[in-house]
């Protein structure tokens, strides 16, 4: 990875959007990438709109401001489209991951996305979330859904050092870690892309 690249993450208070871009800032991190990883939030309420942001690179990275060109952008709640433009910087061979039960060919009308050249996943975090998790909580299926889509990291990395900071959280509850990893594992084998 010649290049630094930005990851923007949209979500509502309590989806985990920025645990998501933790989670995969660390994980490259582990594998010997300079990172950073913050959230930007309006008021700090369950539901409120977030944004996270990653920056990604095999060099040190000197920028500290926010992200105005993200060539990934992963969306967490669907229900932002139409109110929210997730195209916004997106430059060509950009890449978009929403979490829906539509197809992108479904969505791409409504995201008015005409730039043909910005590729479009989609996947059922939520769904994931509940069969493996028991709750509605899409942030580690978009991890999955958005390396895919990207293939920003390798899959067993991820896996790898998600299940160390996870184990570490829920010392006492492997259930949890263990429905977090499949429910990576299956949005990485269940995202749709055009």
């Amino acid at each position: 990875m010649a290049e630094m690249l930005e990851i923007r993450w949209h979500g509502r208070g309590g989806q985990g959007a920025k645990t998501a871009a933790l989670l995969m800032a660390e994980a490259a991190a582990a594998v010997g990438k300079h990172i950073q990883a913050f959230p930007e939030y309006g008021p700090e309420r369950m539901g409120a709109p977030v944004a996270s942001y990653n920056r990604i690179s095999d060099e040190p990275i000197r920028l500290h401001c926010s992200v105005e060109n993200p060539q990934y952008v992963a969306v967490l709640d669907a229900t932002f489209v139409g109110s929210i433009d997730f195209t916004a910087g997106v430059p060509d061979n950009g890449v978009i991951v929403i979490n829906t039960t539509e197809t992108p060919e479904e969505m791409r009308p409504k995201l008015n996305l005409t730039n043909d050249s910005i590729r479009l996943f989609t996947v059922d975090a939520n769904g994931i979330s509940e069969d493996c998790i028991g709750r509605a909580i899409p942030n580690t299926p978009m991890i999955g859904a958005l390396v895919k889509a990207t293939g920003i990291l390798d899959l067993d990395e991820l896996l790898e050092d998600t299940k160390i900071k996870l184990e570490k959280k829920f010392r006492n509850k492997p259930e949890i870690v263990e429905g977090n990893l499949e429910a990576i594992r299956r949005a990485y084998q269940e995202v749709k892309g055009e």
